[in-house]
Order: structure tokens, then C-alpha cells, then sequence
């Protein structure tokens, strides 16, 4: 669908504006090292996307070097061959084989990371500074100010994170904040319904919080986990609106 100049390309570059300064911040920590890394799954997703979207003659999507940038943030330390392996199933996986962004069930970001999670559990994950958590305001305001993020996803997880006492028990880190802002509330993969996108939102911050209660393990995992778990449960959120939306309208209309 297109609307004046939003296109969803148009979408993928607010989203690229809106996630670099998440990555300036998060390059200038690590260094040498964070800058190699971000490169490394740059390359490998873009050799994975112009196969796709030249034998379907399609044009590349910005799309991709968002996903990028959270699997460098937040995917676990592995060496470079299983590395490489996880990044190419993800992005194959997990988004070119539906075709593309906007169509995918799954961001590709979220099946790398689990899948980099699952295949290698004694792999480290990062733990990422305070200012990461910071830089990820100005891309919240980039994208509500767009109209980009479905802002009720955000609220609905911030409501239930403040109400499970977000502030007392560091449910609003770094990780949370990132995943929340970059992963959860892509609108490609969230749910459509307001209803659903309330519910979504909610459920997130409910999982994060029990996980985060009975689960000693890093933020990141913590916050990437709860996003598989409600990026599965969409559809169904959705259902459950349209399904509720309709028994009130029978009931109003008879």
C-alpha cells in the first residue's frame, strides 16, 4: 500500500534514522571491536538480500541494516563461523524466504538471536551500557513522531513494566528498552488491531517481568526472549480482538 510517500521503504528508512543513534553509541563503547562486528553481519545479510531480491528482480530494503544492527547489539558472543551461521539463517529464515520485510512473520533480528541463544547456550551475552538505554529516547521520538511506531505497543508495555515495578526491580534496562523500542514495535511484525496492539504490548512487558523474577539470566536474553514469545502470539491477539470487536457489534446491531 502506498499513502502519498509513505511506501514501505519509506518506513524502513525512518526506522534506519530513527536506530542510529542506538549504533553510534553502542560503536563508540565497544570499539574496534563492536565496529567489526556491526560490518561483519552488514556484509553477510547484504549478500544474503541481493540474492533474494535479484532472482525475484526486486529493490533492496534499508530494512536490513536495522536487523543488522540489533543482532550486532544483541546477539550472543560466538565465534565468527557460528556467527555467521546464525546471521544467515535468521535473515533467511526468518524474513527473505516470506519475502522480505513487511511480510514475514518473525523479525529476523529475534530468530538470530534465539537461534545463536539455543544452538550455543554457554555462549556470553553482551550486557549493554546505560547510554544505549538513553539513545534509545530520541529513536522512540523519531519514530512516534512519524507516526512509524504503534504507540500503543509502547505504552501498553510501559504500563504494565512501571506497574510491575519497573524502576524497583531494573525492569526498564538497556536491553528492555532497546528490544521494546527497535524490535517489539516494528510495526511489520506486531500486532494490527488496536486491541491486539494493546494486548501485544502488554503481554511483552508481563513476560518481561516474570522472566526477569524467575530466570537469572542476562537482560538481553530476558528481553529478546519476550519478544519471540509475543512476536508468536500476534496473530492470535489479533484474532482475539477481531473476534471480541465482533461479539460487541452483534450484540449492539442484535
Amino acid at each position: 500500500m502506498i499513502r502519498g510517500i509513505w511506501t514501505r521503504e519509506t518506513v524502513a528508512m525512518v526506522f534506519l534514522a530513527a536506530v542510529l543513534p542506538v549504533a553510534v553509541s553502542w560503536v563508540w563503547d565497544e570499539g574496534v571491536w563492536g565496529t567489526g562486528r556491526l560490518v561483519f553481519v552488514l556484509v553477510l545479510a547484504g549478500i544474503w538480500q541481493a540474492l533474494f531480491t535479484f532472482f525475484r528482480a526486486q529493490p533492496p530494503s534499508a530494512a536490513g541494516a536495522v536487523s543488522a544492527i540489533a543482532i550486532a547489539v544483541l546477539a550472543p558472543e560466538v565465534g565468527p563461523f557460528q556467527f555467521a551461521i546464525g546471521v544467515s539463517f535468521g535473515f533467511v529464515f526468518g524474513e527473505l524466504v516470506f519475502g522480505g520485510w513487511g511480510r514475514s512473520v518473525l523479525s529476523p533480528a529475534v530468530v538470530t538471536i534465539m537461534f545463536l541463544g539455543f544452538g550455543f547456550p554457554v555462549a556470553d551475552w553482551p550486557h549493554l551500557p546505560v547510554q544505549i538505554g538513553w539513545a534509545t529516547i530520541p529513536a522512540a521520538a523519531i519514530l512516534l513522531f512519524f507516526g512509524v511506531m504503534p504507540w500503543r505497543v509502547l505504552v501498553g508495555a510501559l504500563g504494565v513494566l512501571i506497574a510491575a515495578g519497573g524502576f524497583t526491580f531494573e525492569l526498564l534496562s538497556s536491553a528492555v528498552a532497546f528490544v521494546l523500542v527497535l524490535l517489539v514495535c516494528d510495526p511489520a511484525v506486531s500486532a494490527s488491531t488496536p486491541l491486539g496492539r494493546w494486548l501485544y504490548g502488554g503481554l511483552f512487558g508481563a513476560l518481561t517481568a516474570l522472566f526477569t523474577a524467575f530466570w537469572e539470566t542476562a537482560p538481553v536474553q530476558i528481553a529478546v526472549s519476550a519478544a519471540l514469545l509475543v512476536s508468536l502470539a500476534a496473530p492470535l491477539l489479533d484474532e482475539m480482538a477481531i473476534a471480541l470487536w465482533q461479539a460487541v457489534r452483534r450484540y449492539r446491531h442484535g
